[in-house]
């Protein structure tokens, strides 16, 4: 069975540490300050023979409900809700607070198992809190440290006696599953290509942009539920959320990402961690939806997050949101235009679609987008077409003279898709003027119809390698 479990607690009592610690991976964002977690966040765990789903939550605040605390709290509610198993974890060095007596009694009354962790035991420190969370009515704690990984052993016996009693509960359990884990949140030293070729795997798409863009919205509203944490304040998501979806019968993995702003602006560590998560999820997307404001488009750190997403090679494609705002949208998407053709040329043609994530104006065409734009992503072109085009290229428009002597181009050929990469056989390749090399990706991008795919060219110096096997069979 597949278990889900949900990790509850005040805020800084350690639960992102506990779900980094049975993920096997830094997953969820770690820092002294209370409260990093917003959204739920499920992950894959594995304890001995254990495997379920956890779910990291936002620290438990007595809050009005229309507050950002308050609203956080919802979620943990909403994973409360959907969990087989709750660990309610408390910090043993703290002792058992007020907020911690306050929602023991909302546990007690939760109607599915509750495990009480003693979290920060280690040591002669945490001893008191221990014993006074026996106090809490929610059986006898477990001392644990998530940092050190000490508890492990009691966590699994509790966990696997309740496992046993839900398989007893529901009959003869179903025939295992694999233990290979599909998953998308990849380590940085997996093979990212051999991961996402696969038909039966999702296409991961990362939502990026500036703060307050609206990307929490945007992906609620594909999801029909308020799955995200969204509301007025800017910089509400740190952690990047992956969600399961469902496209016309096609298999998606969204992922909401922390809003990005100028380098220099950012000065604390936590938002420092919330961008580098950002990136490390458009590092490992396959296409990235970069989300404008359509009120202000193209303001400078917009245009820094599309050459990011160019200079990492993912798919790409531009969502202008708060369309429906908009008063004038003829004058507005003329301007638009006009802007995407002198910002954006290093991804001419770059699919570009206007919608609100507020009333879902434009989702469908946002999708087709996406998929078109995979689908340039993992384009490969045939030799012999390359050549040919590569002939007509010299013919037309021959490479510059340099200190008299013309360089020659002399074979095309593609290395790889996921992007498009192309290599050029030629004499002389460092002196190749860079706007020629604009030239030739343009012409190539234009051609063979791979608009606002990045392109890479490479140049590599000598003859055409299958000249000479082409004069031995002869």
């Amino acid at each position: 069975m597949n278990a889900t479990v949900a990790v509850i607690g005040r805020p800084n009592v350690g639960k992102s540490t506990l779900f980094n610690r049975l993920v096997g991976k830094r997953l969820a964002l770690v820092d002294d300050t209370p409260g990093v977690t917003r959204d739920r966040r499920p992950g894959q765990a594995r304890l001995g023979d254990l495997s379920f789903t956890i779910v990291d939550t936002a620290g438990l605040e007595d809050a009005d409900n229309a507050s950002l605390a308050g609203r956080m709290r919802k979620q943990t509610e909403e994973a409360i809700a959907d969990a087989d198993v709750v660990l309610f974890v408390i910090d043993a060095r703290a002792g058992v607070t007020p907020l911690d007596a306050h929602f023991a009694e909302v546990a007690r009354k939760i109607a599915r198992p509750v495990i009480l962790l003693a979290n920060k035991a280690e040591g002669r420190a945490g001893e008191p809190g221990v014993y006074e969370s026996y106090g809490l009515g929610l059986g006898d704690p477990v001392p644990f440290s998530a940092e050190h990984g000490e508890g492990l052993s009691e966590l699994y016996d509790r966990l696997r006696e309740i496992f046993d009693a839900m398989e007893a509960e529901q009959g003869e359990p179903e025939e295992a599953e694999s233990d290979i884990v599909l998953d998308p949140e990849l380590d940085e030293d997996e093979d990212e290509e051999d991961l996402t070729g696969t038909a039966e795997r999702p296409l991961r798409i990362a939502v990026a942009g500036r703060p307050n863009a609206g990307k929490s919205t945007l992906i609620n509203k594909f999801l029909g539920e308020d799955r995200l944490l969204t509301g007025p304040e800017a910089g509400i998501t740190r952690d990047s959320i992956s969600v399961d979806w469902e496209w016309r019968e096609r298999h998606v993995k969204l992922f909401d990402t922390a809003g990005m702003r100028r380098k220099a602006r950012v000065q604390e560590k936590l938002e420092k961690l919330s961008v580098a998560d950002a990136l490390r999820a458009i590092k490992f997307a396959e296409v990235v939806v970069v989300t404008l404001d359509a009120q202000i488009p193209f303001e400078k750190q917009d245009l820094q997050i599309i050459d990011l997403v160019v200079r990492e090679g993912r798919g790409l494609v531009i969502a202008f949101n708060k369309w429906d705002t908009i008063e004038d949208r003829n004058e507005a998407w003329t301007e638009i235009k006009y802007k995407a053709e002198r910002y954006l040329n290093q991804v001419r043609g770059v699919a570009m679609v206007p919608i609100s994530a507020t009333t879902g104006y434009g989702l469908d065409k946002l999708m087709e987008a996406v998929f078109d734009a995979y689908k340039m992503w993992n384009a490969r072109v045939s030799t012999s077409r390359l050549n040919r085009w590569l002939e007509g290229v010299v013919a037309h428009h021959p490479p510059p003279a340099v200190a008299g002597r013309r360089i020659k181009l002399r074979y095309l050929t593609q290395a790889k898709t996921r992007p498009p990469h192309f290599v050029v056989f030629c004499s002389r390749p460092e002196q190749l003027p860079e706007a020629y090399l604009r030239y030739l990706v343009n012409g190539i991008r234009e051609t063979f119809k791979l608009p606002g795919t990045p392109i890479r060219l490479s140049f590599r110096k000598g003859e055409n390698p299958y000249a000479n096997k082409a004069k031995k069979r002869k």
